[in-house]
Formats: C-alpha cells, structure tokens, sequence
C-alpha cells in the first residue's frame, strides 16, 4: 500500500502503525552505581541523615561478633535501624515484605549498600529493641530542642485503639482455660517424650516442641491476667460479669473502637506539640478501654523526656476525671478539656457545683473564657492527625505482633519515625 492511500478493511491500525515497543528481557549495560538509583531528594536519604546523627552505642554494646573472635560478621545494627524507620515510614511492618523490598527496591538496596539481610535477622532485631528504639525518641527530642524547634508550652494528648492480632473467639473463660491449659500441658510432655523420627527431621521435631512451649506458656499468661479482668469487670459494673481472657493475645482486651463495634485492641496514647513542629513527646500503651486517668502518667513521662513540664495540656471530654485535674494542677499543668453538659437542664456548665475542688472551680471557669476555648481548638488538628497518619500510612491500622512488650516495641518504633520526619521537614522546608 503507497503511502497516503486508504487502509483496506481487513488491515488494522496498529498492523500499518510504525511503532517502537519496549524488550524487558534485553540486557542493559552501563556504569550505575547505588548511589545513583536514589535522587538526591529521596525521602530515604533524609532518615539515612537523621540516623548517622544519633547515639546508637548501645545497639552495639548488644553485638557478640568482635575481632579476634570466630564466627560470622554482625549485620551493622545502624543499617537495620534505618531499615525499620525507612519501612515503617512506607507502612511496611513484615520483616519477610522488609527482607524481600531489600532485593528489588532502589531505595532500600541504597541502604543495604549491597549487604545481604533474612527476614529472621530484620525480626529479631525489631523484638529485642524495644527499650533502644524507645531512647532514641528522647534522643530525637534532644535534637530538635537543640535547635530551638521544640515548644513545650502546650501539648495535646489523644488515644486511639489499635485491633490486636486476636480473634474474638480465642476470648475464654477460667473453667475453658483450666482444661485448655490440661490438655496443652499433656501435649507437651507426649511430644518431648518422642524419640527422634528421621520421617520428620530434627527441625520439625523442633518446631512442634517450640509451638506446645508457646501454647502452654500463653495459657499460663492467660489464667494469671483473669483476676484482673475479674476485678475491672466487678469495678466497671459490666452487664456481663464473666471474664474471658483470649488465648492467642492474653493482654489484649475487647474495647470500644471507632465504629462503635467491640473488638479485642490496645488503647495506644500520644502526647504531641502543639506547635510548627508537631512531633511525638509521649506516648504509652495501655489494656485500659477507657482514657480516664491517662493524663498524669503522660505528664511525668514528657518530663521526664524533655526536662521541661508542659504548662497546658489538651485533651478530649473522655479524660476528663476530675481527680486527674486536681493532679495536674498540682504539678501546676492546666488541663483544657470540654466540661461535660449538665444532667439539669438549663445549668450553667461553668458554675461551681457542691464537692468541686478549687482546681476543678478554676478549670470550669478556665473553660468558660474565649482564650480557652480558641486554644482547645487546636487540638483536633494535631493530635487526632497523628492517629490518622499511624493508621492509614504507616501500617498500624492493625497489629501484627502480641503481646504488650512487642506492641509497645512497634509503637515506640512508630513515635521514632514520626519524630525523624517530622525533623527532616522542618530541617529542609
């Protein structure tokens, strides 16, 4: 067909069209280095220059692998560190996804630099740093007060429940837990009585007493937390008196979540900055379905991490218990907090009522002012940002570990990560 001249019918566009496609299984050749995969503006390479910054000593006072002595060579906990933070920054909480994004992703084969890491090492690590990643937030804070970026004049404090990696059917009650405990305990005794079956191997064998180890020691957790709930359900004057301790997550409680459904969680709290920096200066993990009384500890603990006591704390109608108001204002903390609408109709919510203390006659009244009420407005914009941006950009909708210890590891990771974004931002905006 000469150019120009009409297509037949039976010939297509795309026969005629002269096009080039692409060819993947081609080899390409040519100098490129790490280094030049990562745009120099990469998120990476800011964490990668936050982490060089810090103290990490103690990771490796944890290292066994020293000069002069045998075995392998230790994977740099500096490079498992930036792993976690970059990853967790990207909602990537499996050590198998972190160890298999370490093999084709530019950004992280930039922070391996060619080193080999197993998903087993990226765990572990993650578990027995718990304590160090929780240091390193108050080592962060030092940072960024160094530079004057801090204002701790007033912080809000905000709770949120996180769904724990337990079902509602593993909830039981003592008298289910006493036989479960029975025939677990019997379980284990058969398998460390069976002799060595070259049909399984030594590694399976191994696995099965490792999973009857775990079973019973869950069981034995979770009769030794049922008088608590017992006593919390007597306090609460639940409707339901039976208490039921779960069998995968013993810690874990069934609590009120933000649809309005009951699901077994943890209540995870955090203290921000109310200020351009907006970072993480507390935070705790709690059983506790409600936020009564969490103000306090919160206090002490931002104290304690800063050196310095916050002089206003907000926080939601659900902390507001009047004792936590007579012991923040003993440390000389005021707490803004909406006060709850009156039972009487048409009583002002700011008058003095009979038994109030002077710190709650001054907290009514604080409340009634315009300056009160312009500052609490703030409150939502920082605090409840925080839970959003754990849930639905780092991974923490749910939790993939159990137990309080590895949970409040994974949170406490969490704050370290928020913390050093929130330093690269400020830093280079």
């Amino acid at each position: 067909m000469t150019e120009g001249s009409p297509r037949t019918p039976a010939t297509s566009a795309r026969a005629t069209a002269r096009l080039r496609t692409g060819t993947r299984n081609q080899l390409a050749w040519g100098p490129r280095s790490l280094d030049d995969a990562v745009p120099l503006d990469h998120p990476v390479r800011g964490i990668d220059a936050v982490i060089e910054k810090l103290d990490l000593e103690p990771f490796y006072l944890l290292v066994r692998s020293h000069h002069g002595g045998s075995g392998t060579w230790a994977t740099d906990p500096k490079l498992k560190l930036k792993l976690w933070v970059y990853a967790t920054s990207e909602g990537v909480a499996s050590p198998r996804e972190l160890a298999e994004l370490c093999l084709h992703h530019d950004a992280y084969r930039w922070l391996c630099g060619g080193v080999a890491i197993k998903y087993r090492c990226l765990s572990k690590f993650r578990m027995r740093s718990g304590r160090l990643f929780n240091d390193l937030v108050t080592k962060v804070l030092a940072l960024l007060m160094q530079h004057d970026l801090v204002d701790l004049h007033r912080i809000a404090q905000d709770g949120t429940r996180i769904r724990a990696s337990a079902g509602a059917a593993s909830f039981r009650r003592g008298a289910t837990l006493d036989e479960l405990m029975s025939v677990a305990r019997t379980h284990l005794e058969e398998v460390t009585r069976e002799g060595y079956d070259p049909a399984l191997g030594a590694r399976h064998q191994a696995a099965r007493k490792r999973a009857a180890e775990d079973r019973v020691t869950r069981l034995e957790d979770a009769l030794a937390q049922l008088p608590e709930v017992v006593a919390i359900k007597k306090k609460s004057g639940a409707k339901d008196a039976v208490a039921r301790v779960s069998t995968t997550d013993p810690d874990a409680r069934v609590m009120k979540m933000g649809d309005g459904g009951f699901r077994p969680a943890y209540n995870v709290q955090f203290a921000t900055t109310v200020d351009r920096a907006r970072v993480i200066v507390g935070f705790d993990v709690t059983k506790a379905g409600s936020d009564m009384g969490q103000t306090t500890p919160m206090i002490a603990q931002v104290e304690g991490r800063t050196g310095t006591r916050p002089q206003e704390i907000l926080v939601d109608g659900g902390y507001t218990k009047l004792d936590a108001i007579d012991e923040a204002a003993a440390l000389g903390v005021n707490v803004l907090a909406p006060i709850p609408k009156p039972r009487i109709e048409g009583a002002d919510p700011h008058a003095p009522r009979p038994g109030d203390s002077s710190a709650v006659v001054e907290w009514r009244a604080r409340m009634a002012t315009d300056e009160a009420k312009q500052a609490y407005k703030g409150r939502a914009a920082v605090a409840e940002t925080v839970n959003a941006e754990a849930k639905d950009k780092r991974g923490l909708d749910r939790l993939r570990v159990r137990g309080l210890d590895k949970v409040t590891t994974v949170i406490s990771l969490f704050a370290l990560t928020y913390n050093i974004l929130r330093y690269v931002a400020i830093t280079t905006s």
